[in-house]
């Protein structure tokens, strides 16, 4: 039985003379062909030319635990702080999937001059590098060293923790932040962040619970990553943390735009929760949250056929959904290069030394911030 649609128009037929038929068929295979061109044009209207990817280690173990735990290091197979095997396998799932979605823009096999990798100097951000770098460039043809191992060494970079001012976050050696985070915890926003939780448990302190106990539990407490990069003058601290590593990703960008004919296509950074989370406070598009194991903020540049470039980023934070987009604040989705440089310059520092006032009135690290990897 026919259903009546009663919002549809009653259609009455007529006849098309012999030269109006040829004429109407001509015309819609002009219009088609225009189409398929239009539509062939918004396909290569750009062409995918450096990636750069910041993402956290994988799981791990706990880096520490109170005295009486009956799990100590020894009941950890490598002890605290390591990376698990679960963490291996997050990291071979992402080095799988960003071997998929560059299909056609990396080569199939690992070549120096089109990748690196640096890396914090931690066990566990080293082996989850190796281990994303496994599942993006497995092995095949000449590359093959080991019939019986589909693995290829691929190199990382890293320099030692008190050299590191691009990844270990937040960057050592910087009276000012550390000034920055005394006042923060003083400050009226830090109190109106923290109120409703003092009295959660409605229990009396215990007798051992002293100032002293609870000031140094309160030093090595992780009251959130807002805190560490936020909450308080946080663009001041952003140029001071993020910022660093966001004006290293710039200027690679930029450079990858003057040198068309440059064979490198991807910087992996291999960091920490709090190195994601300082360049995203930064940017202004932190979602609030701590950054999971294996999560990963990525940069993407493009060139269109008019020369201009365009920046995207994305953020992969679940491993059972494509990365979602994200969008610099001022900007579109599709961010022109220039204006991507110019809305992120604010948070770079000319002089970080400078502005952290580092060697004014002998000032030096008081190791306030040398307790917040993850």
């Amino acid at each position: 039985m026919s259903k009546h649609l009663p919002d549809q128009p009653v259609q009455r037929g007529y006849t098309m003379s012999p030269g109006s038929h040829s004429r109407w068929v001509l015309s819609s295979y002009f219009s088609l062909t225009l189409c398929f061109l239009v539509l062939g044009q918004i396909k290569a209207e750009k062409k995918l030319k450096f990636v750069v990817m910041v993402f956290r280690h994988g799981d791990r173990s706990p880096t520490k635990t109170y005295p009486k735990d009956k799990y100590q290091e020894d009941s950890w197979p490598d002890g605290f702080g390591q990376l698990t095997e679960l963490g291996m396998e997050q990291h071979f799932e992402l080095g799988k999937y960003m071997r998929k979605r560059y299909s056609g823009f990396l080569n199939e096999t690992y070549s120096r001059h089109e990748v690196y990798v640096r890396s914090t100097d931690m066990d566990r951000t080293l082996m989850s590098a190796q281990t994303n770098l496994a599942g993006l460039y497995p092995p095949v043809g000449r590359q093959i060293w080991n019939k019986n191992m589909t693995w290829k060494p691929i190199p990382v970079h890293t320099v030692p923790l008190t050299e590191d001012k691009l990844l270990s976050m937040p960057l050592k050696n910087c009276p000012r932040y550390n000034q920055l985070q005394i006042e923060t915890y003083t400050s009226k926003e830090f109190s109106n962040l923290v109120e409703p939780y003092k009295q959660i448990h409605n229990y009396s302190l215990p007798v051992w619970a002293t100032d002293d106990v609870l000031n140094k539990l309160s030093r090595l407490s992780d009251i959130g990553l807002a805190t560490i990069f936020g909450v308080y003058k946080h663009h001041e601290k952003s140029r001071l943390q993020g910022g660093v590593l966001m004006g290293s990703i710039i200027k690679n960008i930029s450079n990858a735009a003057r040198n068309a004919s440059s064979n490198l296509k991807l910087i992996m950074y291999s960091g920490h929760d709090t190195t994601i989370a300082s360049l995203q406070m930064a940017l202004n598009v932190s979602n609030g949250k701590i950054p999971p194991y294996a999560a990963c903020h990525i940069f993407e540049l493009y060139r269109g056929d008019q020369g201009e470039y365009t920046v995207e980023m994305y953020y992969r934070n679940d491993s059972s959904v494509d990365p979602y987009l994200v969008i610099l604040p001022g900007c579109s989705s599709s961010c022109p290069l220039a204006k991507f440089t110019e809305l992120s310059s604010s948070i770079i520092a000319e002089d970080w030394e400078k502005e952290c006032g580092v060697g004014v009135n002998g000032n030096k690290s008081s190791g306030l911030t040398t307790l917040c990897l993850f």
